[in-house]
């Protein structure tokens, strides 16, 4: 389950009230022991016998009593407690990242904090500091770029469980987990190329960031393998918000040498895109294709269907979490792990053939 923390976002379980009106004292009184002993059950510390502690896991169960883990954290030293930090939970690309890492927290006995940083360096150490003060385990974080690093290698230094999640950090040594986007850009790339475009424009995020150095260098890849020389001119830094794909889409359509294709690096930044195009009157595909990357509702129903490279987000939060929890409980072994996921090329109606130039589109499509 999520909780709530000052300045984060929450979601409440579902036991009763009666559930939780249970205590420690009524579970020793039920089980005919101490509520010392109690305690020494529900934290899992040695010195009660089998018996003993056999009864007073069963009062528990007749009780449905549920310990405060913040409360049995103080005697246990453990808060079954993760952080999680995300750039930004307006894009829904993080939703399902959010709900598999808090399903692999929850089938682990544990909780989650969520903290929205805003792509903002200082508002993300602020939340790490916070969560910290909470006494989580462990930190799940989707960094705001390597500006990041001095802060979280601080944490690495001091021992603090860590795992990154979609975006690598230049330089630190921790546990990651991420999709292969240069393979992805590339794959991407060469589809617009296999439909004739050669005039393609990338819309990408900071070059700090690691997914949009990745899918850069993936574009680049794929304009290589069909003998097309890169043009500096045709790639545009934005922000990776709805608002950054619009500016750009302006910019675009007041250059001399428009481009035939618009590769943009995420699903907000496309639908900015799709936005500043429609009231231009630029019409999908015919005038200029568009595909992105992330797979999520709302590139599925507008019109023409965008062409996508889908990446596993819910699998990557579950495994984000497992790697965390593995951390924490020792059984991971001092080697880092690099966990890459490969994303899946969808091809739908918003590329076209471009009308300048032969080509005939791939057989794969949905």
């Amino acid at each position: 389950m999520l909780h709530n923390m000052p300045h984060c976002n929450i979601r409440r379980d579902g036991r009763t009230d009666d559930a939780m009106s249970a205590t420690v004292r009524d579970v020793a009184k039920r089980a005919g022991v101490s509520a010392m002993t109690v305690s020494r059950v529900v934290n899992k510390q040695p010195g009660v016998s089998p018996k003993t502690r056999e009864r007073i896991e069963r009062a528990i169960a007749d009780l449905d009593f549920a310990p405060n883990r913040i409360a049995s954290g103080l005697t246990s030293a453990k808060s079954q407690t993760l952080g999680l930090i995300v750039p930004d939970v307006a894009n829904p690309f993080f939703a399902p990242i959010v709900r598999g890492a808090e399903g692999a927290a929850r089938r682990g006995g544990y909780r989650v904090l969520l903290c929205n940083s805003e792509s903002d360096l200082r508002l993300e150490q602020n939340y790490v500091s916070d969560l910290l003060s909470h006494r989580v385990e462990g930190l799940l974080v989707a960094p705001a770029g390597d500006r990041s690093r001095p802060h979280l290698a601080k944490l690495v230094e001091r021992g603090v469980p860590i795992v990154l999640v979609d975006r690598r950090v230049a330089g630190l040594d921790c546990d990651s987990i991420t999709l292969d986007n240069q393979n992805s850009a590339r794959e991407l790339t060469s589809h617009l190329v296999r439909v004739g475009h050669r005039r393609i424009a990338l819309v990408a995020d900071a070059d700090d960031v690691s997914t949009g150095r990745d899918r850069t260098s993936g574009y680049r890849s794929g304009l290589e393998e069909a003998g097309i020389e890169f043009d500096e001119d045709l790639v545009f830094r934005t922000s990776t918000d709805q608002s950054g794909g619009y500016r750009v889409a302006q910019q675009i359509l007041r250059s001399s040498q428009k481009p035939t294709a618009i590769f943009a690096v995420n699903n907000m930044t496309a639908l900015g895109i799709f936005q500043a195009l429609r009231e231009a009157g630029v019409a999908i595909p015919d005038d200029i294709a568009l595909a992105c990357f992330d797979d999520v509702l709302h590139l599925a129903v507008i019109a023409p269907f965008l062409t996508v490279i889908a990446q596993p987000a819910d699998l990557m939060g579950a495994t984000a979490a497992q790697l965390l929890l593995e951390r924490i409980s020792g059984v991971a072994g001092r080697q880092h792990r690099q966990v890459v996921l490969q994303g899946e090329l969808i091809v739908r109606e918003s590329c076209g053939v471009n009308r300048f130039t032969a080509g005939a589109p791939p057989s794969h499509t949905k």
